[in-house]
């Protein structure tokens, strides 16, 4: 009867031991609940290239979510929940994006993720996050494959579908039949060269292209090739400023001064103007415009200043990424920290009052907003009117 009840003992804190184990547990893994919890933390992933050639847009975007972050948790974070934002190096990388959302979906818990900033990276990470319900929301990807790619994807920034269009556009309007391309064999690069060239072909315009691998490092060859072609202008279709600086100083070893367009990374890189600008001067670009009469963009602009003090090096970018914080902030508030209810959440997103203007998402997924035509004078970009 004694070793009876010596077992019965056993067995009771053996049981006690295990539920209180499973407690634990339950309490460590972040909960998905379309009820804020006042108190809980809300771990919320970030897949931004941290390293590589576009690590300058990885670090300073990092450093808008991380000012964000901490202004929303200052203010009581999402009712009275705080916001961890999981920061992970996609390296503008598929493999590398995608080996990111599995971490912070698998291990993280997230049911969040803002980014990948480069379209490889985004276009990697959506079928695992879909897999799993959970939101992805981009700020930098403009890809135009990402459009209506999952009912769990959105994008706070516009298609290259709007880039691609205008630069053929205005190409054609300054009178251009022909103008060279280099492009840089990515996935951004691609989509933006398919929209140019299908609209520049569409009104009458040829494009001719040369393309390089993304570890080049010398350009002459495809260089010299389009030199030989009656051209009008080149456009510099490159992920990065620092792949542009590497063709630019090649372009002067060739003594080649053409007719530049340039895209939104390189037009949105002000110290990559100024310290180019004399080759730079009169070069065509297009971007998402940025209203510096905006007070929210104000205060970015200056939180970001007197946080880190240096001016934000891409403000383009930085209003996108620094309202897709505050847009997942407001959603997880209204629907709680749940990937299926933020996915249905992000197409009722209408006239939403950012940094960078109003956003709205339609059915697709895509911000219903676009570019403006910009170009370099004097080592800055200002608005292109056709007669500048």
């Amino acid at each position: 009867m004694e070793n009876k009840v010596k077992w019965i003992m056993v067995l009771i804190i053996l049981a006690s031991i295990f539920t209180w184990a499973v407690v634990r547990h339950k309490e460590k893994k972040p909960q998905a609940t379309t009820k804020p919890l006042i108190g809980q933390t809300y771990n919320v992933g970030v897949i931004l290239p941290m390293t590589g050639d576009a690590a300058p847009y990885g670090e300073a975007l990092g450093k808008v979510i991380l000012l964000a972050e901490e202004e929303i948790n200052a203010d009581g974070g999402a009712n009275g929940s705080k916001l961890d934002f999981l920061i992970e190096d996609g390296k503008c990388s598929g493999k590398d994006a995608a080996t990111a959302a599995q971490k912070l979906i698998d291990i993280d818990h997230v049911q969040a993720i803002i980014g990948g900033f480069c379209s490889g990276e985004t276009l990697a990470a959506v079928p695992i996050a879909e897999a799993k319900k959970v939101v992805l929301l981009s700020a930098g990807s403009t890809s135009p494959k990402l459009t209506n790619i999952s009912p769990y994807f959105f994008r706070n920034i516009a298609s290259d579908a709007s880039q691609g269009s205008l630069d053929a556009e205005v190409a054609r309007q300054r009178g251009y039949k022909t103008v060279g391309v280099l492009q840089e064999q990515t996935d951004y690069a691609l989509g933006i060269y398919n929209v140019f060239e299908g609209k520049f072909m569409s009104l009458g315009g040829k494009a001719i292209r040369e393309e390089y691998p993304t570890s080049a490092a010398d350009f002459r060859t495809q260089l010299i090739k389009l030199k030989s072609q009656d051209l009008d202008a080149l456009f510099l279709i490159t992920q990065t400023s620092a792949a542009a600086e590497k063709i630019l100083n090649q372009l002067k070893d060739l003594a080649w001064r053409p007719q530049l367009f340039i895209v939104e990374t390189v037009a949105g890189d002000a110290k990559f103007l100024l310290a180019n600008k004399e080759i730079l001067e009169g070069a065509i670009g297009a971007e998402p415009q940025v209203d510096a009469s905006n007070i929210k963009f104000q205060h970015f602009l200056q939180a970001y200043k007197q946080k880190y003090g240096a001016d934000m090096p891409y403000p383009s970018f930085g209003q996108n990424i620094y309202d897709a914080v505050y847009l997942l902030k407001d959603g997880i508030a209204d629907v709680g920290y749940n990937g299926e209810k933020l996915a249905r959440w992000s197409r009722t997103i209408k006239n939403w009052p950012g940094a960078s203007g109003q956003v709205s998402i339609e059915m697709n997924g895509d911000r219903k907003t676009g570019y403006v035509s910009e170009i370099v004078k004097d080592g800055r970009v200002q608005l292109y009117n056709g007669n500048n």
